[in-house]
């Protein structure tokens, strides 16, 4: 699925229209270069969510806590020398019972569980225009996929 969005606003729009949409356990990887808008989808998802507090890029404390309808980790692998240190933060763990979205989750995609939602966020054709393409991992994300793509393919405002 690929959604065009003008501006930072109308990211954070269509992200908090899919946070809505988020239960327990789901895990969504944010894809794209520095300032590609990662932190201002991962700020949607968690308005979606409910949290109240300013969400800012985890990349130097690598974890984010948000409290919210579901709690939301926000995770940074950037900084992370190795795959393994995914684990050694007790990344299972934080998938259990609430939200994870993590940033530069290509680095990290082959060690992390089947069940996954992709979000690669390249530059559109205007200096403020993203290209969000999604794509759907496992039989938990793809069988919500056909409400996923309705709740999204809706005008969202920004």
């Amino acid at each position: 699925m690929t959604i065009r969005t003008d501006s930072p606003e109308a990211t954070r729009a269509v992200a908090g229209a899919l946070g809505d949409l988020l239960v327990p356990g789901d895990l969504v990887l944010l894809v794209g270069d520095l300032g590609a808008g990662k932190t201002a989808f991962a700020q949607g998802l968690a308005h979606g969510l409910g949290v109240d507090e300013r969400v800012t890029s985890p990349t130097f404390t690598i974890v984010q806590e948000y409290e919210g309808r579901l709690p939301l980790r926000h995770v940074d692998v950037y900084r992370l020398d190795r795959v393994q240190d995914l684990h050694d933060l007790g990344f299972d763990e934080l998938i259990d019972d609430g939200v994870t979205v993590v940033e530069w989750g290509d680095l990290v995609e082959q060690a992390v569980p089947a069940d996954h939602l992709v979000v690669r966020i390249t530059p559109g054709d205007a200096d403020t225009e993203r290209v969000l393409d999604l794509s759907f991992h496992g039989s938990r994300w793809l069988g919500r996929r056909p409400a996923i793509e309705q709740a999204l393919s809706a005008p969202v405002a920004g």
